[in-house]
Parts: structure tokens; sequence; C-alpha cells
């Protein structure tokens, strides 16, 4: 596996490294095979309680590389049609699995996050960012339209107005206003990001197993379902959990007035 992209595991704490940061991390070929080895390794360890997805460097991604985009203009039309379109489509793989995956997974933020950098970000579960962080589409500038999800993405977290005006207009926007917007859960001083964002993945490596994967399954599929099929799913997860030890731990705990200590859960 090339080193575009590093995986490294802390006990039940996976981090994926964008690792270019001589480019802002930005997308090419060998990254796209990465990323799709990496998550899907990550989908299969059940030793893996939570994910985190960081940049290298200064910056967290700053969408396509577009040195690599140059050395398509020598190909023709066609040529370049069909490779970039395998390209995405093969780099679509790895987001649709992250965001299947049981784990909870955090990206964690600083610098440059623009196109497919931002569209990875959306797709993760929550997003921590630095005070230094800057956010943008640049999609229309490349006279493209967005992949890795940002069309499914954005109109569900900001709304459809807005989303078309951070796709359409192209405008750059800093991490306070991606918080204001629903992009970005919490923004940090950036000195302090590495250890706001390891506190959280520890706190959701300790949650109980079942629990946390059928909340992520619930989150991710009310998108889709109507309110009866929802309701309908929240019963079959609620009744599955009341199954599971740690829900008798849960209600120990609670009655004894201590921390629970989920059977499933690796030590903090």
């Amino acid at each position: 596996m090339n080193d575009t992209v590093i995986l490294a595991c802390n006990g039940p704490v996976a981090t994926l490294t964008l690792n270019r940061p001589a480019s802002l991390n930005a997308l090419d070929f060998p990254m796209v095979d990465a990323l799709v080895a990496h998550t899907a390794a990550i989908a299969a360890d059940a030793g893996i309680r939570v994910v985190i997805v960081q940049g290298a460097g200064r910056h967290f991604m700053a969408g396509g590389d577009i040195r690599v985009f140059a050395q398509s203009l020598a190909s023709s039309s066609g040529e370049r049609q069909r490779s970039f379109h395998g390209m995405v489509s093969r780099v679509h793989t790895a987001i649709e699995t992250l965001t299947r995956m049981p784990q909870p997974v955090i990206a964690s933020v600083r610098g440059a996050t623009a196109g497919f950098g931002l569209s990875l970000a959306n797709a993760c579960d929550l997003v921590f960012a630095s005070d230094d962080a800057y956010f943008a589409s640049a999609y229309l500038q490349l006279a493209v339209t967005p992949d890795g999800g940002g069309s499914y993405w954005l109109p569900r977290i900001v709304g459809a107005r807005k989303a078309a005006e951070i796709l359409m207009l192209g405008e750059r926007f800093d991490a306070s206003q991606a918080q204001a917007l629903g992009i970005v859960n919490r923004v940090v001083p950036a000195d302090t990001l590495d250890a706001a964002v390891l506190e959280a993945a520890r706190k959701l490596a300790a949650a109980p197993r079942l629990a946390m994967h059928n909340l992520k399954r619930l989150l991710r599929e009310s998108m889709q379902h109507s309110l009866a099929e929802q309701l309908a799913a929240e019963a079959t997860s609620f009744g599955a959990c009341t199954g599971s030890d740690d829900f008798a731990e849960g209600i120990g705990a609670f009655l004894e007035k201590r921390p629970p200590r989920f059977h499933d859960a690796e030590p903090s």
C-alpha cells in the first residue's frame, strides 16, 4: 500500500492521516486507492471503536490535485472523461464505506478544507476544526461539479439555499461561519485541536458498542425513511439494545450513582 494515507491504531482508536502535505493533501490517484483500502480495513475490524480523519501538516485537504488534473489535458476529451469518471467512482467507494461503517468518525480539520476535502469532512459523523481552518467548494472554478457526496451532504447540513450559495458562488468561509452553519461541531484553538479530538474519540470508544452502532445507522437512514419507517426502526433498535449486557450495566450504574463500565468498551 502506498503512503499517501497512513492508518495508525492506538487501542480502539484508528487514525487516518491524509499524507501529501507538500500538496495540501490534495487528492490524486494513489490516494484514492489508499482511502478505499484503509476504509475497508477499518470497517471490517471489530477492535476499532472510533475513527479520526486528519491531514498531515497544516491543512486538511485542498481538494483534487490540480497538477495531476493538468497532466490529463494531453489526453483526448473522451479519455479524460473515462479516466476521471473511474477515479471519482472509485473514491466514492471510500465515502460510502466511511458513512456506512459502524464506527463513529471524527474529522479533525485545520487549514484548507476545499473541494473533495469539504465533502470528506461532511461525510464524517462529527467535525472538529481549529480556529484557523477555512472552507470552500472550489468546484465551479475548475468547471466541474461536486464529488464525494458534496451535493448530497451539504443541502442536508445547511439547507438547500445555503448549499446553493456555497457551491455556486464558491466563496471562502472561516471556521466560525462553518460552525454557525452546522458544518463544524466545535471550533478550538489550533494548538488544542489534537487534544480535543482525542478526548472526544476516547469518549466515543468507551460508549456501548451496540447502541453506538445502531445510533449511527438510525441517523444515517433517517434521511431516506418516512416517519413511520423511522419509528419502526427505532423500536427495533431499542428492543435489541435492551437485550445486551451493557443495558443492565447502564441501569445499574444509574441506580448506584456511578459511571457505567460497559462490558464491551475498552478502558479510556
